[in-house]
């Protein structure tokens, strides 16, 4: 009897030692990191790439969904207790409802955990059992990323670059003439300082409105509980080399560093050093609607984008030593479904033009990356029609002010990208060829399926990219 005590104890032992260790190895959260500038489909990309997992009826190119090897997929609570949760019940109810509408836009860092139970691939699939994949998905604004970028710049370095950029855009127009009131090297005066930056912070909203993306302090746009804090109280000023301490420069500097180690840090430490993949939406059709400054802004966006990441490859040691490297990040031009399918080669192109450098560093590093079309919801069928003797491909959708329907086409994409891209590096002020529009549509009604989530375009291509090879 004592022995064969001490050898189910033995025994039991072995098998929680093993348990653990399958479970260290196979049961792991991968943490995938969404993001994108304003209006790039964050929340309805994460809504529908979670309901197209648990209903996958849709997902004819993730290769665990086509061979049937995911078993089921559920929701479960998030890890982080103090990381409010992705709202997906509500936000698949507004696009999916009797009366279908975009559910509101990404204001803050939230987390989902999707776990899937799926059945090993290979030779050897019969002799293991199912595993389990948890699906941590980190939802956070592009605006904040590009915050990341400060870490490496003085206040000086960032007021120059900041006032060297807006210098021509009527956008700036009002902070302009307030910072030309103000001494930088005068004593501080607290009105004066919430003046410039009230000003500033409005030249911020008016520059996302007419498309551009170099919008930082990304906090300015969406502050939460940090408004009117001296946090968020400060705008670029000219250097002056000789400011004494206590004059406004002194304090815009102490406040702008402040910003960089109370906010920025914190969110890196928390949230974005934590990443093994990352999805990068980008809404490249709005900035070529918006012209040759808003593309080249885009492209410097991207790589802004890609310089806050710490791409490589996760080898053993690296996560035994506690690192972390973004293993693979995914491009995304989003709303292809404004666009008729003949130009969603020409629209992959752009963007891969767009972030052909920083996909090249992430490459360098060891990073795999890619870039694609995509749609997370489809709003619009297609169709053709005529047009003085030739045939136009369209788009029909459900526009978003009207509510009426209406074909539209929004103009032919060049085959080659460099004839969108010269232009913008050469800081043309509008396109000398072709006449790009942009149209906004509502969400359509949908009649799902059973088993088969909201219709998208090439979702399930993204989803085989960023963890295809985790499943």
């Amino acid at each position: 009897m004592v022995i064969t005590s001490l050898a189910d104890g033995v025994i039991s032992g072995v098998e929680s030692v093993a348990s653990g260790l399958s479970s260290a190895l196979f049961d792991r959260p991968l943490r995938l990191g969404v993001t994108g500038l304003a209006r790039s489909g964050k929340t309805v990309f994460i809504t529908s790439l979670v309901a197209n997992l648990m209903d996958r009826g849709r997902m004819l190119q993730l290769n665990a969904a086509r061979e049937g090897r995911i078993e089921a997929a559920f929701l479960q609570p998030q890890p982080d207790d103090t990381v409010p949760r992705f709202d997906f019940e509500s936000h698949l109810a507004a696009l999916t409802g009797p009366s279908p509408h975009w559910p509101d836009s990404t204001r803050a860092v939230s987390e989902l955990r999707l776990s899937l139970k799926v059945r090993p691939a290979g030779l050897l699939s019969g002799l293991q059992g199912l595993r389990t994949l948890h699906l941590d998905i980190v939802d956070y604004p592009g605006e904040w990323l590009l915050d990341l970028a400060l870490l490496d710049k003085s206040y000086a370095e960032w007021s120059s670059d900041v006032l060297s950029r807006i210098a021509a855009r009527p956008q700036a127009e009002h902070f302009l003439a307030e910072k030309a009131k103000a001494a930088p090297a005068g004593a501080h005066d607290e009105p004066q300082a919430q003046a410039l930056a009230a000003a500033f912070t409005g030249y911020l909203h008016a520059a996302r409105a007419a498309g551009f993306y170099d919008c930082t302090p990304g906090r300015f746009l969406l502050p939460g509980d940090l408004e009117g804090s001296p946090v968020l109280t400060f705008a670029p000023l000219p250097p002056e080399a000789g400011a004494p301490r206590g004059s406004l420069w002194r304090e815009m500097e102490r406040r702008y560093e402040a910003y960089k180690s109370k906010v920025v840090k914190p969110f890196f430490r928390d949230h974005f050093a934590r990443i093994d993949r990352q999805v990068v939406l980008v809404d490249a059709l709005s900035a070529i609607h918006s012209g040759p400054q808003a593309v080249e802004d885009l492209r410097h966006a991207m790589a802004d984008i890609l310089s806050a990441f710490k791409p490589g490859r996760n080898r053993f040691l690296t996560r035994l030593l506690g690192g972390k490297r973004v293993e693979k990040i995914l491009f995304a031009a989003t709303k292809a479904d404004h666009l008729h399918h003949a130009q969603h080669g020409r629209m992959t192109a752009i963007i891969e033009a767009l972030t052909r450098e920083a996909q090249d560093r992430a490459r360098f590093a060891g990073a795999h990356t890619a870039a694609l079309a995509m749609a997370s919801l489809r709003t619009t069928t297609e169709e053709m029609r005529p047009h003085n003797g030739t045939e136009l491909p369209c788009v029909r959708g459900t526009l978003l002010e009207t509510g009426k329907q209406a074909a539209f086409y929004p103009g032919a994409l060049p085959e080659d990208p460099a004839q969108l891209l010269t232009p913008a590096r050469q800081g043309a002020a509008r396109w000398l060829e072709g006449d790009y529009q942009a149209m906004a549509f509502a969400p359509a009604p949908l009649t799902l399926k059973h088993g088969s989530g909201p219709p998208h375009i090439r979702l399930d291509r993204a989803a085989e990219f960023l963890i295809g090879d985790a499943l």
